[in-house]
């Protein structure tokens, strides 16, 4: 028999134990560590590779750099594609981009501040070289998300950018010019005398606003077909997102939206969960190419909220794109063989620095950009389908 003095000097003894090395029950462990740091991520589109604007670095190698020393994550993304936004040799964004149907360059961008959860952005913005720093402006001095066409023009002049009359260049006047020959050869003919065939007109009214519309893309898509342009620039848009080293994530978007647009025209890169979207707990997606199809679906949004259910990047990407493919049913918007006539793309990236980028299609813009401690490099996107959209 075991005295009460003895009992209670034994379970003294063995609450001086080390548990080190002992099982303890469910009710006894201790909950894991809060993560407060991880690698240091930039992910873009193949723009934010590609398009350096005469200097040295690329716009994911900036907005790095500019992390990794201790930058605010949104303002070093924002660094970051100011870069593109600036070169004129990247006509789907910024100065010089495809104009819309009048010859007027109209830029949209957006961003998402992930730990302040905070967003901007701006729509049909006219004269303003670099439209994701007032979409910024928009974010930190006003209690809006999103301003247009002329009130966000004259927002631009009030927070004291440079707002131009005329954001063409020699190149995108020269394409504008033929997406013009190309839509109405009747009356806007070509200066060296080469002869055109004439487009089959619409079958509605050529004057339908519709019937419009159709020769308008079927021109634009022409000139990718012909090399004049490329698909990037066609559709528009960088979207570069980023995760520091303390796990804030934030990200943007900016774009001249789909070329030769009818004025006016919005589409998915200024609205919040379809062009981008950025939730500091999860992570953050964007996207470039149609963007109808992704204002429809509001993919980005989709994309973060299936990643909060525990699906990879990739996964979640991919979720996205089943979407936007089981959505897609008009007629003129598929190919022979039932599928989306148009490419679309996603660039993901999660709480932990895990990060995909994935593409309706194999073909056409085929890389993604990232970089990470180990430099800058792109990688291939990861397709739904085969081969090219129209096939």
């Amino acid at each position: 028999m075991i005295t009460r003095r003895d009992f209670v000097k034994s379970a003294s003894l063995a609450a001086a134990v080390p548990l080190t090395g002992i099982a303890q029950t469910p009710s006894t462990q201790q909950a894991p560590a809060v993560m407060r740091s991880v690698r240091p991520v930039v992910i873009s589109d193949y723009s934010g590779w590609e398009f350096k604007n005469g200097g040295s670095e690329n716009a994911v190698q900036r907005a790095f750099k500019l992390i990794t020393s201790g930058q605010d994550v949104l303002d070093a993304l924002i660094a970051g594609v100011n870069i593109p936004e600036l070169d004129p040799l990247e006509t789907g964004i910024g100065y010089g981009a495809l104009p819309n149907a009048n010859g007027v360059i109209e830029l949209d961008a957006s961003c998402m501040h992930g730990p302040k959860k905070r967003a901007g952005a701006v729509a049909c913005l006219e004269g303003v070289r670099m439209p994701s720093l007032v979409a910024k402006a928009v974010m930190e001095y006003t209690d809006h998300h999103l301003l247009s066409g002329a009130g966000a023009q004259q927002f631009a002049r009030h927070m004291g950018f440079t707002v131009e009359d005329d954001l063409n260049t020699d190149n995108s006047r020269r394409l504008w010019r033929e997406w013009k020959r190309r839509v109405d050869p009747e009356h806007w003919l070509d200066p060296n005398g080469a002869e055109r065939q004439p487009k089959p007109r619409h079958e509605k009214d050529p004057g339908d606003e519709a019937a419009a519309q159709a020769r308008s893309l079927a021109a634009g898509l022409s000139m990718v077909r012909d090399g004049l342009i490329p698909e990037g620039s066609f559709w528009g848009t960088i979207n570069c997102n980023g995760i520091g080293p303390a796990g804030d994530l934030c990200g943007v978007t900016t774009t001249s939206g789909l070329a030769w647009k009818i004025p006016g025209r919005t589409g998915d890169s200024p609205i919040l969960g379809a062009g981008l979207y950025v939730d500091n707990e999860v992570g953050a997606a964007g996207s470039t190419g149609r963007g109808e199809a992704n204002l429809y679906n509001l993919s980005s949004f989709l994309i973060v909220e299936s990643m909060r259910r525990g699906m990879s990047p990739k996964d979640a990407g991919m979720e996205a794109l089943k979407r936007i493919k089981a959505n897609t049913i008009e007629a003129r918007l598929l190919n022979t063989k039932g599928n989306p006539n148009f490419n679309i793309r996603f660039f993901v990236l999660n709480k932990r620095g895990e990060y995909a980028g994935v593409a309706m299609y194999r073909a056409g813009e085929s890389q993604f950009a990232v970089c990470t401690e180990n430099g800058a490099q792109t990688l291939d996107l990861e397709p739904l389908l085969p081969g090219a959209p129209g096939d």
